[in-house]
C-alpha cells in the first residue's frame, strides 16, 4: 500500500536513550501490525470495488437480453433470450478453461498467454479471483454483441460454437495484445512500447466492442439478410422489433452496467495520485463516470434530432441505439479525456452510427440490432478519438509517467498515439475477420449456420424451441385443454365490444 508505515528499532532506540532496545522493538512491532492491517484493508477495499464492478458488468447481460428481445419479432423472442443465457454459460466454461490464460497468462512474444489454464496456480501476486470474474464478464459481453447481428435466422448449434470460440480464443488474444502487461501493443509495457506509447483502449472500444461488432459483421454477411428485409429492387423493408418497451428497459440496464464497465476498469480505487491530498484514483473513477455519461447523452440527443431530420419521426429505438453508440465510443478514452471532449466524442459517434446504417442499407446488409454498425463503427471512432484528445496529465496518472509517453494530437502530444490507435483498428479487423469469418464460412458449408426458409417464416420459437415466448390466449398453450375443443382452435369471443 502506498505510504506504508516504516519503523527501525535501531533508529528508535537512539531516540529513547540507553537500555531502550526492547521498548523500541515493541513499538516497531506494534506499528508493523498496524501497517499490515492497513495493507489488508486496502486489498479488501480494492477487491470489493472490483467485485462490485464485475456484478454491474454482468448485469449488462440482462440489458443485452432485453434489448435483443425487444428488437426482434415476437416469433423469435424465446430464441434470442436463450442465446443470451448461453453466451454467459458457454462463455463461462470456455473462458475458465482457456480464455483467461490466453488473455492474461504470461507470454514471451506478446501474442498469447500460456499460463493459468483452468486457473491453475491462481491467484497470483498480481491477480485474484475478483479479476477473473471481472474479465469473464467482459468476454461474454463481446459474445452478446455478436448474437444481435445474426438474430432471427441462425441455428442454435452455431450459437454454441461461435460463442465458445469467441470467448475462449478470439477475444482473449486481442485482450492480451492491449491489456496484458506482456502484450506487444500494451501501454503497460515498461519498454519498447508501440510507437513509444502503446495503444490506449482503457475499457474496450476495440477489445470488446470492435471484436464483437466485426464478428457479427462477418456472421451477418455470410448468412445473408433475413427473408423480406429487402425487396427484389433493393428497397429496404423495416422488420421492426416487437417491443420498444423492452428496448428501453434493456438500454437503461446497459447504461447502469456501463458504470461498472468503464469506471470499474481501474480495478483499484485506493491509490493516491498525490500523497496526503484528496486527489487520487477515486477522482479518476468519478471523472470516468462523468465522461461516460456525457458521451452517451450527447449521442442520444444528436441521434434524436438527426433521425428526426432524416425520417420525420421521433423514434425512441433510434435514440437508444445512439445512446449506446456514444457509450461504445467513449469506452476507450473515458479515463484520459476531459468532460468537454466526451461531448465531442458522443456527437461524432452519433454521426458515425447514422452513416454506417445508411451504408448498410445501400449494401443490403441486415443486422437486426445494428450491432456491427454500433459497436464496430462507433468502437473504431472511439479509438481514433483517444489519439486526438487524450490528456497528458490523465495519461500519466492512469498508465504511469515515463519518458516518451505520448498523448492526443489535438492536445499537443504529436501523432504517435494516433498511429498506435490506427494500428489497433487494423489488427483487430484483420484478426477477427481471419478467425470468425473463417468459422462462420465453415459453419455455412456444413449447413450448421442458417435455419431453413420454412422455419424462418414460422419463427424460431415454434420451429425450434417448442412454443411461443408469449401466451396471448389460453388456448395458444397446447398444454391447456378445453372440453370439446382441439388444441390451437380459437376460443369463443364476444361479438360485441365491452361497454366503456
Amino acid at each position: 500500500m502506498s505510504g506504508a508505515i516504516t519503523c527501525s528499532a535501531a533508529d528508535l532506540s537512539a531516540l529513547l536513550g540507553p537500555n531502550s532496545t526492547a521498548a523500541a522493538d515493541y513499538i516497531c512491532g506494534q506499528l508493523g501490525t498496524v501497517n499490515n492491517k492497513f495493507t489488508d484493508a486496502a486489498y479488501a477495499l480494492d477487491n470489493t470495488y472490483l467485485l462490485f464492478s464485475a456484478y454491474l458488468v454482468f448485469a449488462m447481460q440482462l440489458g443485452f437480453a432485453m434489448l435483443c428481445a425487444g428488437s426482434v419479432r415476437a416469433k423469435n423472442t424465446m430464441n434470442i433470450m436463450l442465446t443470451n443465457v448461453l453466451d454467459a454459460a458457454a462463455g463461462g466454461i470456455s473462458y475458465y478453461l482457456f480464455g483467461y490464460a490466453f488473455a492474461f497468462g504470461e507470454s514471451s512474444g506478446g501474442f498469447i498467454g500460456t499460463h493459468n489454464f483452468g486457473l491453475k496456480n491462481f491467484p497470483t501476486s498480481t491477480s485474484d479471483y475478483s479479476f477473473f470474474l471481472y474479465q469473464w464478464a467482459f468476454a461474454i459481453a463481446a459474445a452478446g454483441i455478436t448474437s444481435g447481428s445474426i438474430a432471427e435466422r441462425t441455428q442454435f448449434v452455431a450459437y454454441l460454437i461461435y460463442s465458445s470460440f469467441l470467448t475462449g480464443f478470439v477475444y482473449p488474444v486481442v485482450a492480451h495484445w492491449f491489456w496484458s502487461p506482456d502484450g506487444w501493443a500494451s501501454p503497460f509495457l515498461s519498454a519498447d512500447r508501440l510507437f513509444g506509447t502503446g495503444a490506449i483502449d482503457f475499457a474496450g472500444s476495440g477489445v470488446v466492442h470492435m471484436v464483437g461488432g466485426i464478428a457479427g459483421l462477418w456472421g451477418a454477411l455470410i448468412e445473408g439478410p433475413r427473408i423480406g428485409r429487402f425487396e427484389e429492387g433493393g428497397r429496404a423493408i423495416a422488420l421492426r422489433g416487437h417491443s420498444a418497451s423492452l428496448v428501453v428497459l434493456g438500454t437503461f440496464l446497459l447504461w447502469f452496467g456501463w458504470y461498472g464497465f468503464n469506471p470499474g476498469s481501474f480495478t483499484k480505487i485506493l491509490i493516491p495520485y498525490e500523497s496526503g491530498s484528496s486527489y487520487g484514483q477515486w477522482s479518476g473513477i468519478g471523472r470516468t463516470a462523468v465522461t461516460t455519461t456525457l458521451s452517451g447523452c450527447t449521442a442520444a440527443l444528436t441521434t434524436l434530432f438527426g433521425k428526426r431530420f432524416l425520417s420525420g419521426h421521433w423514434k425512441v429505438t433510434d435514440v437508444c441505439n445512439g445512446l449506446l453508440g456514444g457509450f461504445a465510443a467513449i469506452t476507450a478514452g473515458c479515463s484520459v479525456v476531459e468532460p468537454w471532449a466526451a461531448i465531442v466524442c458522443g456527437f461524432i459517434a452519433s454521426l458515425v452510427l447514422i452513416g454506417c446504417n445508411k451504408l448498410a442499407e445501400l449494401l443490403k446488409y441486415d443486422d437486426p440490432l445494428e450491432a456491427a454498425q454500433l459497436h464496430g463503427g462507433c468502437g473504431a471512432w472511439g479509438l481514433i478519438f483517444v489519439g486526438l484528445f487524450a490528456n497528458e496529465k490523465y495519461v500519466n496518472e492512469v498508465y504511469g509517467a515515463s519518458p516518451g509517453r505520448h498523448y492526443g494530437l489535438f492536445m499537443g502530444g504529436g501523432g504517435k498515439l494516433l498511429g498506435a490507435q490506427l494500428v489497433q483498428i487494423v489488427v483487430i479487423v484483420g484478426w477477427v475477420s481471419a478467425t470468425m469469418g473463417t468459422l462462420f464460412f465453415i459453419l455455412k458449408q456444413l449447413n450448421l449456420l442458417r435455419i431453413s426458409e420454412k422455419d424462418e417464416m414460422r419463427g424460431m420459437d415454434i420451429a425450434r424451441h417448442g412454443g411461443f415466448a408469449y401466451i396471448y390466449h389460453d388456448n395458444d398453450d397446447e398444454s391447456i385443454q378445453f372440453p370439446g375443443m382441439t388444441p390451437g382452435s380459437p376460443l369463443p369471443r364476444r361479438s360485441d365490444p365491452p361497454s366503456l
